[in-house]
């Protein structure tokens, strides 16, 4: 088996996608056999380490989050070589200990959208040969996440290595009702973004983090005021310099990390996944 060279995808969510985190930036506008990724890509390193950065939802955010064409985000970066993929993604809590500022390395998912395609392999005329029934015990990457972990202790940051992301269709934020709702049913954390990328990232065998920053406590916890963009907005500009911060030290790590095995065997489930 060839052994790939290590290169990073990152796609950054809204205020979390800023390129001047890279070095000898070259933007590059691609198709896919899916259409168009959100944005172009722009190519470069994090100390020495290739790097491919990709904003979620567009450089303007113009793109809500069931019209991004995450399969052509995702089949851009497998185009360009990626072996990993590290993302960022606002949140809102659900738990009051991850208090808003607080980073969330994720490690599961539950799946609340109704909208999405979330396999590569649906039968189309562009659609790989198949049908894929990827395992998900696993979403997260866990040695990835290790090195995450790692360099959220060294940096000091109020971080929590593992949580629960459930992930609503959006663009609208939940009732109070459904927020208890998904308290109860275990979720840490809530999104409109992980699902259906963090799927695909599996079919696509690729070694996929996620970074979830606390923006706000949803609108469960009555002694606060509801969510609102405004409030989200602040919390993520005064954040947005710790999660690129991470981004560039924890990237040049994973050139010093054992992650080979890791990757075959995703591929390897990958391959195996399709009948």
């Amino acid at each position: 088996m060839t052994t790939p060279s290590l290169k990073v995808g990152i796609i950054g969510g809204s205020g979390l996608d800023d390129p001047d985190i890279l070095e000898n930036r070259v933007e590059k506008e691609v198709t896919t056999r899916y259409g168009k990724p959100s944005d172009v890509l722009i190519l470069g390193q994090i100390r020495g380490v290739n790097c491919v950065l990709l904003a979620r939802h567009g450089r303007k955010h113009t793109i809500h989050p069931s019209a991004v064409n995450y399969r052509a985000n995702i089949q851009a970066l497998v185009d360009e070589g990626c072996t990993h993929l590290i993302v960022s993604t606002a949140c809102g809590s659900l738990r009051e200990q991850i208090e808003p500022g607080h980073l969330v390395l994720l490690d599961q998912f539950i799946d609340r959208t109704t909208k999405r395609v979330q396999t590569f392999h649906d039968g189309g005329v562009n659609s790989p040969p198949g049908v894929c029934h990827i395992p998900m015990a696993e979403p997260f990457d866990p040695v990835t996440r290790q090195v995450l972990a790692a360099e959220c202790q060294r940096a000091g940051y109020a971080f929590h290595p593992s949580g629960t992301m459930i992930t609503i269709e959006g663009p609208r934020f939940s009732t109070r009702a459904e927020s208890r709702m998904f308290r109860q049913w275990g979720a840490d954390v809530i999104n409109m973004t992980t699902v259906p990328e963090v799927v695909l990232a599996a079919e696509a065998g690729l070694l996929y983090a996620s970074i979830a920053m606390s923006t706000d406590y949803d609108c469960w916890r009555e002694s606060d005021e509801p969510v609102t963009v405004a409030r989200v907005l602040a919390v993520m500009r005064s954040n947005a310099e710790k999660v690129k911060a991470l981004f560039t030290a924890a990237i040049p790590k994973l050139a010093e990390s054992e992650w080979l095995e890791e990757y075959n065997k995703r591929q390897a489930m990958a391959k195996g996944a399709v009948m």
